[in-house]
């Protein structure tokens, strides 16, 4: 995935459209996102005992990763993701890491 938990991010569609946050979940399977502060819903909470009272409850709902591009942390600025192979030596043998990185500064981002 592209777009993985603690990724600061920044919507390009919908309600909240130009706004950033932070991804709080990421849910692979079905290509959503959950961003801290944004895509709030309302959810309304009857009262359960004798006396209380009704609540209100906002709560960030998930997103489609479509919609988000990621916030570059070196050049600050939202980017596409690209992906890099780069040899990472363990012991005495050679691994291959794949890394993300920004198409715009062409810097890692993890």
């Amino acid at each position: 995935m592209k777009i993985k938990k603690g990724d600061k991010v920044k919507i390009i569609k919908g309600k909240d459209k130009g706004k950033s946050g932070k991804v709080l979940q990421v849910f692979p399977p079905r290509n959503r996102a959950s961003i801290e502060g944004l895509n709030l819903l309302i959810k309304h909470m009857r009262p359960r005992k004798q006396g209380e009272k009704g609540q209100r409850i906002e709560f960030p709902s998930a997103l489609d990763l479509s919609n988000v591009l990621l916030v570059c942390p070196k050049c600050n600025q939202s980017t596409r993701v690209g992906y890099k192979n780069i040899e990472v030596k363990v012991g005495e043998k050679k691994k291959t890491k794949k890394i993300r990185i920004c198409k715009k500064c062409k810097q890692t981002v993890d």
